[in-house]
């Protein structure tokens, strides 16, 4: 399935989006990346496009070319990626952190900055959510829990924000899937999550982040 890029600077949003994968850890150091005629595939762009941006993020260190082999991803000098890395491996109290952090401030800027997309695509995970928590789909409501407060993050309008939030999501997936065995902890906060959409489609941002600091176990001060 092809992952579409904008129209414009396509070297750039190419780059940018191969560089999310190793971030998220799709692609580890060492791993071959696929042939330009698959990354041409995947991205839905010309040969020139892909060689300029394995270009960009070979002066970027974090891609090496070896003649006749292929393109490597190299970590050994890059400088964002190990910190993308230590967010992924958080756990335990760090992590819960990490998310407080995150997610108070995400909701704020979505209560400023969301749109009637945005609002369209959080209803619907939520209803997910609360579905499957309804009928103890316990796999489902935490697929559906993630995806709804990603899309909080993509409210956001930033970027950088809503990829260091995409970049934990997977270990708070995962972290749940260890700890939750049924859906009542997720039924327990059902409404927190509600008032939290309601106070975001509001542009209420302060009411927002309380939401989200009861839904993190913030105190509210």
């Amino acid at each position: 399935m092809q992952t579409p890029v904008k129209k414009y600077c396509l070297s750039d949003e190419v780059a940018s989006k191969l560089q999310q994968q190793i971030a998220s850890g799709k692609y580890k150091a060492g791993d071959q990346l696929p042939t330009e005629p698959e990354l041409m595939e995947l991205f839905g762009v010309g040969r020139s496009t892909i060689r300029e941006a394995i270009r960009l993020l070979v002066n970027s260190r974090l891609l090496r070319v070896r003649q006749g082999l292929g393109t490597f991803v190299d970590l050994q000098h890059g400088t964002c990626i190990p910190w993308y890395e230590r967010l992924q491996n958080a756990k335990g109290p760090d992590l819960q952190e990490v998310r407080q952090l995150l997610e108070l401030k995400i909701a704020e800027k979505a209560a400023l900055n969301r749109t009637q997309k945005d609002i369209t695509q959080m209803t619907r995970f939520l209803k997910k959510r609360y579905e499957a928590a309804v009928n103890n789909e316990i796999a489902a409501c935490i697929t559906a829990d993630i995806q709804f407060h990603i899309s909080i993050a993509e409210a956001t309008k930033n970027d950088i924000l809503a990829d260091l939030y995409k970049t934990i999501a997977a270990q708070i997936e995962k972290s749940f899937q260890e700890v939750f065995s049924d859906t009542s902890a997720f039924l327990n906060v059902h409404e927190a999550h509600a008032d939290l959409l309601q106070n975001i489609i509001d542009k209420d941002p302060k009411k927002s982040w309380q939401c989200a600091a009861k839904i993190t176990g913030q105190p509210v001060q």
